[in-house]
């Protein structure tokens, strides 16, 4: 493992869809291992546990994602928050409510959500849940996960609430396009992602917005916690160094 010689940072690390904080398990050992503190966060709906699990909304994730935030900031330190996929929607919503709140936002295949954007606005109002479809049919890349990290992955995923997949996202504070920034592109490379955002794709649109933004490639699919565990720790350690 490379040591980086940075000042200690606190890390809270956002897993998307179906996922809870147990995603991050070697990412987050890699980067404790380096002298950080990490919080690993379940967001409010996926944890099986929780009996009122498909009624949490876009707005508990955010203000679970704020507490969190704080814990990780107690005593001064600096908090880098890491986003994977869906989960930059509520990570979206609190720089838009509180630009300030951390030193730098780091999206792991991922990006900044714009006004009035939503996951998939088609799912049906009486649907209360949105289960991880058949691998064949996911809409995301597979590569690089062995047949473990698969049946992992079926094992402990947990249907994400529909309120939270068709929820619309509503920013108004122009202050969270100036968050310093990381995108780590794995399912696509960085210039095609940045080719999107030029052209307005709306997965992409607001990338194209921010003042402060490095982009860096790490070749693979689209759950590099699991596909490239060393390497995206390494990744997102140099990522908070800057």
């Amino acid at each position: 493992m490379e040591t980086l010689t940075t000042n200690k940072k606190s890390f809270v690390l956002v897993p998307g869809y179906w996922l809870g904080g147990w995603a991050w398990d070697a990412v987050a050992d890699d980067l404790r291992d380096r002298g950080h503190r990490v919080i690993a966060v379940t967001l409010p709906g996926l944890d099986p546990d929780d009996s009122d699990r498909v009624s949490r909304s876009l707005a508990d994730q955010v203000d679970h994602l704020r507490a969190a935030v704080s814990t990780a900031g107690g005593g001064g330190s600096e908090v880098v928050l890491v986003v994977h996929s869906g989960a930059g929607a509520p990570a979206s919503v609190l720089l838009d409510q509180n630009p300030t709140a951390v030193a730098r936002i780091v999206y792991v295949d991922s990006g900044p959500s714009a006004d009035g954007s939503a996951n998939d606005a088609s799912v049906p109002l009486d649907q209360h849940e949105v289960a991880l479809p058949p691998f064949a049919e996911l809409a995301a890349s597979l590569d690089g996960l062995s047949e473990d990290d698969l049946d992992r992955f079926r094992q402990r995923a947990v249907p994400q609430p529909a309120t939270v997949v068709r929820a619309a996202v509503h920013l108004e504070n122009d202050a969270r396009r100036n968050v310093p920034s990381t995108i780590i592109a794995c399912s696509f490379p960085s210039e095609a992602l940045m080719q999107m955002a030029r052209e307005g794709h709306p997965m992409m649109a607001e990338t194209a917005t921010l003042s402060d933004l490095e982009i860096v490639d790490l070749p693979t699919g689209h759950w590099p916690m699991w596909s490239r565990p060393a390497d995206l720790a390494l990744t997102i350690a140099r990522a908070a160094d800057r």
